[in-house]
């Protein structure tokens, strides 16, 4: 009637739809989100297990493979691969849960003992309810002495433990203090090569500088005093160094690292001002003869005041490893010695957002550290279950040392520690040559996975030396069924060299 003319306008804040309606554009796009979280990798939980989970799903429904089942040995999920819980821990786990069980006279008096102190720590006696942020008091107090016992007699103060969602979480939180500055005064993190691929995603989280040292695999992946130094004078060129992380057992490599190494490495750090992280989830997995468990705190502190009253250490332990494999109820604890108590407020006021661990994490943790003592009903039973899963790592250890060693092509170091072993592999030229946009390793364990349905990681998601090649395979699984898994592996990398040579 008036002769208006109608536009249709989007331009940037949408786009027209069939139906003439303009759709509002998205606020967060891959373009508009975090750049720092794209550059982070996973790789126990990336591509090639996505795959794994694929087929599980493709198998379920009834699709054709030439295996009758997808067997992930990508990951230290104990309990996933068939290890069974210690019965003291889920006992007292389940009056915890569920306390009109406190009644049942199938229970044993020291499980019972031990929930109705666990209850009396808890908000209105509930797991349910919060706890302070670091941790309930009565349990990081247990952490303490358990420390002490540990070390010989060394004192722990348990104002120093820091109750944690796992391991994981307290090392992202120290990190989280630990990075600042811009440009060449950026904060470096010296990790180990290979290294477990959390500290990578969260240097990459946090916008820190990776600095990479290579452990010696000519040497058992052992750590050389020299190829620290030269990691961090070359970093030193670009970013500020802050600190030094260990992982001791090691993951992937499974080396135990001697006294005298751990010694040097406090020397070091004491002398280049760095801080020190110490990664000790699997300090109760040394199977190697010769070898032995040495914790940095304790070194630490029998080298004498010079280091004990200077060097900055924070320490690691979990649930999730060891004997005891309670991966899912993401238990753990760090122990924090010569902390600035100026920091160390500002840590409290960190976890503090968060509100606090899941309490059934601590409640087993507490159960870890102070586990049945002689003389109560469920002692005998506990060291049977205890010693028997231990044993069972180490048999298994050497097995799979054994067979990996048989294979042409095929080097692999003594599994000292930990649940992995780290082989080198050896790939034709022409499969490194060939064009399908995977590195080498990732190529040879995707083919694994789809010819044989055993699911491992390539080193490449660790980080290995450059014109090298491994990859990581857990020794969880049963022994029947490792069994076959190594011998399927041996037979698919013999398949895979003639193929490709």
């Amino acid at each position: 009637r008036y002769g208006l003319t109608v536009r249709r306008v989007t331009g940037d804040s949408g786009k027209m739809t069939e139906n003439g309606v303009s759709s509002r554009a998205k606020v967060l796009t891959i373009d508009t989100m975090n750049p720092t979280v794209k550059k982070v990798e996973y790789a126990v939980r990336g591509p090639i297990v996505q795959r794994a989970m694929e087929l599980e799903k493709e198998l379920s429904e009834g699709m054709k493979k030439p295996f009758a089942e997808v067997i992930k040995a990508n990951i230290g999920d104990a309990h996933a691969m068939g290890q069974q819980p210690i019965t003291f821990f889920r006992q007292v786990l389940a009056l915890c849960s569920y306390p009109e069980l406190l009644n049942d006279s199938t229970f044993p008096e020291d499980a019972k003992s031990r929930a109705r102190r666990i209850l009396q720590s808890c908000g209105g006696n509930s797991m349910g309810s919060y706890s302070a942020s670091q941790g309930i008091d009565s349990v990081r107090h247990d952490v303490a002495r358990y420390i002490k016992r540990r070390d010989d007699g060394v004192p722990c103060d348990p104002d120093n433990i820091y109750l944690t969602t796992g391991a994981s979480d307290g090392i992202v939180t120290m990190l989280k203090l630990l990075v600042c500055g811009e440009g060449a005064t950026r904060t470096g993190i010296m990790i180990s090569i290979p290294q477990y691929p959390l500290y990578s995603a969260a240097l990459a989280e946090l916008g820190a500088v990776q600095i990479n040292y290579y452990l010696n695999e000519q040497k058992c992946w052992s750590l050389d005093i020299s190829e620290l130094q030269r990691s961090l004078d070359e970093a030193r060129q670009h970013c500020n160094p802050r600190a030094l992380c260990i992982i001791n057992p090691g993951n992937p490599t499974g080396q135990v690292q001697s006294r005298q190494c751990i010694e040097d490495v406090i020397r070091f750090a004491a002398k280049e001002r760095l801080f020190l992280m110490a990664d000790e989830v699997y300090q109760d997995n040394v199977y190697a003869e010769g070898c032995q468990f040495h914790s940095f705190k304790k070194v630490l502190f029998e080298m004498g005041p010079e280091y004990s009253n200077t060097v900055e250490l924070v320490s690691f332990h979990s649930t999730s490893k060891c004997y005891m494999g309670e991966c899912g109820f993401r238990g753990g604890y760090m122990e924090i010695i010569n902390l600035d108590s100026e920091v160390k407020a500002q840590l409290t006021k960190l976890v503090s957002v968060r509100l606090c661990p899941p309490v059934p994490g601590q409640a087993l943790m507490d159960l870890v550290v102070n586990p049945p003592q002689p003389g109560e009903p469920s002692h005998e039973k506990f060291i049977k279950e205890r010693t028997t899963t231990l044993c069972a790592l180490a048999e298994k250890a050497k097995l799979t040392e054994q067979v990996l060693n048989t294979v042409q092509g095929i080097s692999c170091n003594p599994v000292q520690g930990a649940m992995y072993s780290f082989p080198c592999i050896t790939i034709p030229e022409k499969a490194i040559k060939e064009d399908n946009g995977q590195k080498p390793d990732m190529f040879y364990c995707m083919k694994l996975l789809e010819e044989t349905g055993i699911c491992l990681v390539p080193g490449s998601g660790f980080g290995q030396r450059d014109g090298t090649y491994h990859f990581r395979m857990t020794i969880l699984p049963p022994k029947d069924k490792l069994k076959i898994l190594l011998t399927k592996v041996k037979e698919f990398h013999q398949k895979f060299t003639q193929q490709y040579s």
